[in-house]
């Protein structure tokens, strides 16, 4: 699979896709057509039954500056809309969130507003050493909307959230590594995104569907079982990949899922 978007090109090398945020001359800064591109990107991967994982990177040593502000005084002009700017946003993320197969960020430089919108809304964040964090609405005189104010609730806690949405500073890797905001500090964050892409891609996608859901409930406050959740166990054991994963277990050999 080879695509491009205006300044979004997506590709594929066997079951990982890669997703690169593609405008250098910008920081990497995303536009409203971007953003409003991403839904049908996620699509795309979803439908691709040979796609098990996406990788979004940046491009060169940026991964994105942050949402394109030279837009907003024409786009988000009145409220009617800011409200269609959010919506766009809302809906990227969404899809992305909404993306039963795994999604990794790999942080190269800075990670800003928009750009760390777009990372928190992948299941896992490998930065470079040199990344660098921020969410800046404060500094716009913006209210941040909600769901990605959950998202970044969930992966550091209310506390970090209120002082990094409050004061707009700038993190570094290892304050975001230790706060939760990522998942690991590497030298070489795409090398390692593809590293766990691979791994994930060859471990049965069953259990991994069902894991994405169930903490996914989780993290909404659903902790009872459902309908729903017993028929993922129930069909999870009889699956293909079931019985795979207890024939390799019982044969000594690498599951073939």
């Amino acid at each position: 699979m080879t695509g491009v978007s205006e300044h979004l090109i997506l590709t594929s090398d066997g079951p990982v896709a890669t997703l690169t945020v593609d405008r250098p001359a910008k920081k990497n800064a995303i536009s409203y057509q971007m953003w409003a591109a991403i839904p049908g990107i996620a699509a795309r991967v979803r439908a691709d039954d040979d796609l098990r994982v996406l990788i979004i990177k940046g491009t060169e040593d940026t991964f994105s500056a942050g949402a394109d502000i030279s837009e907003f005084s024409s786009l988000r002009r009145d409220p009617a809309g800011a409200r269609r700017y959010a919506d766009a946003i809302e809906a990227a993320t969404k899809a992305l969130t909404g993306l039963a197969k795994p999604t990794i960020a790999a942080i190269d430089g800075f990670c800003i507003g928009g750009g760390c919108e777009l990372a928190l809304a992948c299941d896992l964040r490998i930065a470079a050493t040199d990344a660098r964090f921020g969410v800046t609405p404060s500094k716009l005189g913006i209210v941040f909307n909600l769901p990605s104010t959950k998202q970044l609730v969930d992966a550091v806690g209310p506390a970090w959230a209120k002082q990094i949405l409050f004061t707009g500073d700038i993190i570094d890797a290892d304050t975001a590594l230790r706060i939760g905001l990522v998942n690991e500090v590497h030298a070489e964050p795409v090398k390692r995104a593809v590293e766990l892409a691979t791994t994930m891609a060859s471990r049965s996608q069953v259990t991994i569907r069902g894991a994405k859901d169930i903490v996914a409930r989780i993290v909404d406050g659903r902790y009872e079982e459902d309908e729903e959740v017993r028929f993922m166990y129930s069909a999870s054991v009889t699956s293909p990949d079931y019985t795979e994963g207890v024939a390799a277990f019982l044969e000594k050999r690498t599951p073939r899922f």
